[in-house]
């Protein structure tokens, strides 16, 4: 069930409605999302129903131990069970085939054939967030920053709540736990508002993530077949696809939740305007960015043990991230590309060093923000190659047919050419410069706050506007692409 199709629409309808019919209740409410939860999560296949409340009861279980037990072994010993269950799960449906081709593949190099066969493994959806989500519970009552919940149904629905479920934002549970016991009462304005939000998330989907993913899947699905700017139109495309699909999502699923009377964590901020790297990954997937600081780059001693153990940890994390998001070499090389950045960057910035000299450069050139800002986010599409590409050798090939001299395309039908017409792609590139407006815009002011102060007859012709673009704009021939990125990791 995407949230991008009728189906959802019908059933977030239902849900809305009994939710404010009997949101004065507690209890009946929590059930109510719970319900509503399992079967939204049960839609795709109704048989990993019995991972997530596995999960969800064993970190329970383990919670009101770790609150009780005043022994450190034990409690260590409490979390070590609900770190390996939790983990397992997670390494056996996302990583065996991963390990199992690694390994046959490290025989090869030594002229050994294994006739070893990789298992029929169906991963999961969402598996990777309310792993994540669940497991920061166990860890916070286990450092005494928590107190654990009685209420089972509560936290089975704070686990599987199904706004942010599949794909985020991963929620903390001293966050939005509470949520779950607080009396709710409707609010016109907040409804008003995540309607608002999810009409912007479903315009960065349908109008331009599904209209991009058309070139992008073209081009990276058959690398050899093209070069040059055919190459770079792509992978800057692809940025703006993933982006637009991910932080759309995100914008329903906050959206969603707002309208029932939950706030959720703001996922993305306006990544790519950020001036390095560093400060990207403080405005793309904050919630990821965040989880993997306080639960690994804090653990292995953060910045505290000296600066080469502080370059070692953020260089792990980033790595560890690239295998979050997928069991391939790729996404250990996309990590890596960040993490020596990264690196790079806390490296100048620790020597007080400006980075213009390392690199032998003018200090003129380096005090124009535009040119940190082009050269930040050329590093991010550059690694997006990595991320995107099928296999390695497909990156390599994209990457070396980058510089072919096929520029004259520029001038020429070539980019229409690529599985759009030219009204399509007239279409994608005006809905990405006015998104990047929005954005500029939005920085500064409150579009909801400034819309609230207009005309009665003027705000709902703004929303008649919206309805408008959403059907007639929507890109809706997308066979195969109407899914969210994200549900695969």
């Amino acid at each position: 069930m995407f949230f991008n199709s009728i189906d959802f629409a019908v059933f977030f309808l239902i849900v809305f409605t009994l939710y404010w019919v009997i949101s004065k209740n507690k209890n009946y409410r929590n059930i109510l999302i719970l319900c509503a939860s399992y079967f939204f999560y049960g839609w795709w296949d109704w048989r990993f129903l019995v991972l997530i409340a596995g999960s969800s009861c064993v970190d329970f279980m383990i919670g009101q131990l770790l609150h009780k037990t005043t022994i450190q072994s034990k409690r260590k010993w409490l979390l070590w069970m609900s770190l390996v269950i939790n983990l397992g799960l997670l390494f056996y449906f996302k990583y065996t085939n991963f390990f199992i081709e690694s390994f046959v593949s490290s025989f090869k190099l030594f002229g050994i054939d294994l006739e070893v066969s990789t298992l029929s493994i169906i991963l999961p959806v969402g598996i990777s967030f309310y792993t994540f989500q669940t497991l920061s519970y166990t860890i916070d009552i286990y450092r005494k920053q928590l107190e654990p919940t009685k209420d089972i149904v509560a936290f089975f629905a704070f686990v599987s709540f199904f706004p942010q479920l599949v794909a985020g934002p991963i929620e903390r549970a001293s966050k939005l736990l509470p949520q779950f016991s607080k009396s709710h009462t409707f609010n016109y304005e907040g409804v008003k508002s995540g309607l608002l939000l999810i009409a912007f998330g479903l315009f960065k989907k349908v109008v331009i993530a599904d209209r991009a993913a058309v070139i992008v899947n073209q081009v990276f699905n058959t690398p050899e077949d093209y070069e040059g700017v055919q190459v770079i139109m792509a992978s800057f495309l692809f940025a703006f696809q993933i982006y637009c699909d991910f932080s759309g999502y995100s914008d329903i699923a906050i959206g969603v939740a707002r309208t029932l009377g939950f706030n959720l964590t703001k996922n993305f901020d306006t990544p790519y305007f950020s001036r390095s790297i560093t400060a990207f990954w403080r405005h793309w997937h904050i919630s990821l960015s965040t989880w993997f600081r306080d639960y690994v780059y804090i653990p292995l001693g953060g910045s505290r043990k000296g600066n080469h153990r502080t370059y070692a940890n953020l260089f792990i994390v980033f790595l560890v991230s690239g295998l979050w998001h997928g069991a391939a070499i790729n996404f250990v090389i996309w990590g890596a590309i960040h993490g020596i950045i990264i690196v790079f960057e806390k490296v100048t910035y620790t020597a007080k060093q400006p980075v213009y000299k390392y690199l032998g450069l003018d200090r003129n050139i380096f005090s124009n923000k535009l040119f940190f800002g082009i050269i930040t986010f050329t590093i991010v599409c550059f690694a997006w190659i990595f991320f995107r590409a099928a296999t390695f050798a497909d990156a390599t090939i994209l990457i070396r047919n980058i510089f072919t001299n096929n520029y004259s395309l520029l001038v020429s039908d070539g980019l229409y050419k690529l599985g759009l017409e030219r009204g399509n792609v007239i279409i994608l590139f005006g809905a990405i410069g006015s998104l990047i407006g929005f954005e500029i815009f939005s920085k500064r002011f409150s579009v909801v706050s400034l819309l609230a102060k207009q005309s009665y007859i003027f705000r709902w012709s703004m929303y008649l506007i919206i309805a408008f673009v959403l059907l007639i704009l929507g890109y809706y021939d997308n066979e195969g692409t109407s899914q969210f990125i994200y549900f695969q990791f």
